[in-house]
């Protein structure tokens, strides 16, 4: 998705289509959010098959939709994927399911996914950063985006135990989750993709979860087995709809988070300056790079009550769109939001959500994400392009699929990553 800043030609908001997949692979939406935020901020489209769904585009009200699960719930569908069907996950899985049921799954998932018990694999993250950071240093061309699509896989696949033989496979399912209509990923119709790649991944994970059962393991997958929501076990069905949503989470943010932040320091040049200059940057220069590319798009709600936002009518089992990117881009909230600002604060970005259903892998995303950086920063003197930028095509996520690069180092710190993946030995990313 390219991100410019609006000012062009007016839009006619009777005519966007913010369902329309190939919008986000080839054209700009920052235009419409923009349009919308000041003179539609709760809009209507429906399709031509006669499916429908709000969008809110403001800040606050996408705050709001995305925190109140008394009127706004998550059970019926939370992805535009499923507009108009019904999610066989809700109320089993934690991101399609609302209190009492939410809280009872994500309480002890989020006790064992917490900043301080992740610690541990810190020097694990390290060695993957490493690898990761490894074909820079012949001074060829990198994709970075391929790149970093590989890279949540090698350290969430080591938290939930999968094999490693099976990790590309598992990268490439997610994606093809996530973008069923995109040319790469596409088996039939967007439909017939989809299908397909939620037959595969849960057909994975329930022979995974079937394993854990006969050879109990402290891995994630071993955890949701034994996990209690509230005073009962998990169903079979339960465990496997949340190992995909944690597997989908992990795979949704952090690569295109990666890439989306070197695209903006490579247009951005002065910026990655200052942050070279000032590496204590690293910390706000990161959650500006998640507010710049909010790698998730969207998430969908359906009203439970009939309500009126912004004088317009919402009626019980209406589907509403909160739409992220156009929060991270509100001029209320964010000073010059088209500006990318290594040291902008606040920073009150909601590239992992907002509410209840805040991204439970934000802090394993930060850990890596932050430790990536400061690896690049100290060993990248610059980034060029080295080829086209081609994005995703998703109305889901804003993603990047491949980005070659190539990178004047520090032979210094170079020699140092170099040393390092030597004294590590081979960690594959």
């Amino acid at each position: 998705m390219r991100i410019t800043k609006p000012g062009g030609d007016p839009v006619d908001l009777d005519t966007v289509d913010l369902f329309d997949h190939g919008l986000y692979a080839t054209g700009d939406p920052h235009a419409i959010w923009a349009a919308m935020r000041g003179h539609a901020p709760v809009h209507r489209q429906t399709l031509p098959d006669g499916r429908g769904f709000w969008s809110v585009t403001r800040y606050h009200d996408v705050n709001d939709v995305l925190r109140d699960h008394t009127r706004f719930t998550s059970s019926q569908g939370t992805l535009l994927s499923i507009l108009g069907s019904t999610d066989p996950a809700g109320g089993k899985m934690m991101a399609a399911s609302d209190p009492p049921v939410h809280s009872a799954l994500r309480e002890p998932m989020g006790k064992v996914l917490s900043h301080s018990a992740l610690q541990e694999h810190n020097p694990r993250i390290r060695r993957v950063v490493l690898r990761m950071l490894g074909p820079l240093l012949d001074g060829g061309v990198w994709d970075i985006a391929r790149a970093a699509a590989r890279f949540p896989m090698a350290f969430t696949g080591t938290l939930m135990g999968l094999p490693e033989s099976d990790w590309p496979r598992l990268a490439g399912l997610t994606t093809m989750a996530i973008a069923p209509q995109d040319p790469e990923y596409r088996q039939s119709d967007g439909h017939g993709t989809l299908a397909a790649a939620h037959h595969q991944l849960f057909a994975y994970f329930s022979e995974q979860a079937r394993n854990r059962k006969r050879h109990p393991s402290d891995d994630l997958v071993g955890f949701l087995v034994r996990m209690r929501a509230g005073d009962r076990p998990l169903k079979h069905d339960e465990i496997v709809y949340n190992c995909y949503s944690l597997l989908l989470g992990a795979n949704v943010t952090t690569p295109h988070a990666v890439a989306g932040t070197v695209l903006a320091l490579i247009e951005h040049p002065d910026e990655y300056r200052r942050w070279r200059q000032e590496p204590r940057r690293t910390s706000t220069a990161v959650e500006e790079g998640l507010r710049w590319a909010s790698p998730a798009n969207h998430f969908m709600r359906h009203a439970t009550q009939d309500m009126t936002l912004h004088g317009v009518q919402i009626k019980e089992g209406d589907a509403v769109v909160a739409w992220l990117g156009s929060a991270n881009r509100d001029e209320q909230v964010f000073p010059d939001p088209f500006r990318f600002d290594t040291a902008r604060s606040p920073n009150r970005h909601v590239a992992f959500g907002f509410g209840p259903h805040y991204c439970i892998g934000a802090p394993l995303a930060r850990i890596a994400l932050r430790m990536l950086f400061t690896e690049i920063v100290a060993a990248v003197g610059e980034f060029a392009l080295a080829g086209p930028v081609e994005h995703l095509t998703s109305n889901f996520v804003a993603g990047i699929k491949s980005m070659p690069v190539t990178a004047r180092l520090d032979h210094q710190a170079a020699r140092e990553i170099a040393t390092a993946i030597a004294e590590e030995g081979q960690v594959a990313v």
